[in-house]
């Protein structure tokens, strides 16, 4: 007498369906209540004159033509492109210098920790910390300019040196997180094609412009899509240091849409530069994908 094997019964689609909804909807509504919303809820608020004190008052394309005649608003703007090549330039050259350390020297969990410890600081405490470090006349890094016999250098308080030392103190808390994502993709490229161009005699540095360099694209140009896209939000590191100043030096446009929306509580006109700053980020980054051919990689 033989026994049949009764195997379990399998899910169907629509119980699959129902647990794939339970797990998604945490972040589903999320993404509606802070993302979706408050996005449409600002392009609507960039064709009104609105104050939080009355109704919003529809005013068609205002906004945006006041906007298009604002020198402060293209200064802010010119300050922000600015920040972020020097932002961008000095990032990803260092957190790719290090990640290639990282992969050819040591791959110490420890060391990888280290670097990434900066980031675990928000940007309001490095900006605090930076600007005690920085003061002209108690801070150590001036103490230490004093020490050598130089003079004292505003750091923060000079036309020239406030914006490339903001640009510093950003690269300092993100060029470790940068360097980490970096490193994920070279443990993707596989060990024997360096060491087939080490028996053809290819040196380290031929074989980093023959080998890294191409296939670490695709991780590259989506982390300098991420790094770009972070560099235009700027905000609170000037906040705390500069406040836009000496001069509007620093006044980045993010800090200019918080001062018209929160300073002078013209929120339409504010949501009218947020939308033109979405507009602007948009552009580039399928710009970037597209010259970067961020989809596409070359291993086989």
């Amino acid at each position: 007498m033989t026994i049949a094997a009764h195997s379990p019964p399998s899910r169907t689609p629509r119980g699959d369906g129902r647990l794939a909804a339970v797990f998604i909807a945490p972040a589903l509504l999320g993404f509606l209540v802070f993302l979706l919303w408050p996005t449409l809820r600002g392009v609507y608020l960039s064709f009104t004159r609105y104050n939080l004190l009355t109704p919003a008052e529809f005013t068609g394309l205002d906004n945006y033509v006041r906007m298009a005649h604002d020198p402060i608003f293209w200064d802010s703007l010119k300050v922000t492109v600015s920040y972020v090549f020097m932002n961008i330039g000095v990032q990803t050259v260092t957190a790719l210098a290090i990640a290639v350390l990282l992969q050819r020297l040591t791959r110490s969990a420890l060391l990888r920790g280290v670097v990434l410890a900066p980031y675990l600081m928000s940007n309001v405490v490095a900006g605090v910390v930076w600007l005690w470090i920085l003061d002209t006349q108690l801070g150590v890094g001036n103490e230490i300019v004093a020490a050598l016999g130089l003079d004292r250098i505003p750091f923060l308080a000079d036309e020239t040196w406030a914006l490339p030392t903001i640009a510093f103190i950003n690269v300092w808390r993100h060029v470790g997180y940068t360097a980490l994502l970096l490193f994920a993709g070279l443990q993707a490229i596989p060990d024997g094609l360096y060491e087939a161009a080490r028996v053809d005699g290819a040196g380290e540095w031929r074989m980093f412009w023959r080998i890294t360099m191409p296939l670490l694209r695709p991780v590259l140009a989506v982390v300098l899509i991420m790094t770009v896209i972070g560099s235009f939000q700027v905000f609170d590191t000037v906040a705390v240091t500069t406040g836009g100043g000496p001069a509007n030096a620093t006044n980045v446009l993010q800090l200019y849409i918080y001062q018209s929306a929160f300073g002078r509580f013209q929120f339409g006109y504010a949501s009218a530069m947020s939308v033109a700053l979405l507009v602007v980020l948009s552009a580039i980054t399928v710009l970037q994908y597209r010259l970067t051919r961020a989809g596409r990689t070359d291993l086989g």
